[in-house]
């Protein structure tokens, strides 16, 4: 019995062995990236207005340090090539990425090719200029923001 006994506690160490390297899962990649947004997104789809079922989303870029992901995102519409482009911060929780904090967002309106961020040049959200930037106004309107 004795034998036995030790057979089993083997056993059972090999096992808590075997379960711990498998929860220590490598997710330093797109895919789980990518489903962190998913999740994400779906969990937000009323704060964001971003239905990730309607979206084909792709993480075109990804850095890993240690327990973070700087990610740059593109969501583009199914079936046209409008969408938009937005860079992400996620923070690891065991085996997941999670936290997701939008650090910015820019449209890509008309068709416009999505590319990394890096390559991107950054095109405003608001489809006029913004306050406070001079601007010529059409012949004939009265002067704006004068003092």
């Amino acid at each position: 019995m004795d034998i036995l006994g030790n057979v089993k506690q083997a056993l059972l160490v090999s096992l808590t062995l075997f379960a711990a390297a498998c929860s220590n899962a490598n997710i330093d990649n797109k895919d789980a990236v990518k489903a962190a947004m998913v999740e994400y997104l779906e969990k937000n789809k009323a704060s964001t207005g971003i239905d990730p079922s309607a979206m084909d989303i792709n993480v075109d870029a990804v850095q890993f340090e240690r327990d973070t992901a700087r990610a740059s995102v593109s969501f583009l519409i199914k079936g046209s090539t409008n969408g938009m482009q937005g860079n992400y911060t996620l923070t690891r929780d065991g085996n997941k990425w999670r936290n997701v904090t939008r650090q910015s967002m820019t449209a890509t309106p008309h068709g416009a090719d999505v590319a990394p961020a890096a390559a991107q040049e950054k095109e405003p959200l608001l489809p006029g200029p913004l306050p406070g930037t001079q601007q010529q106004m059409p012949a004939g309107h009265p002067a704006v923001g004068t003092k």
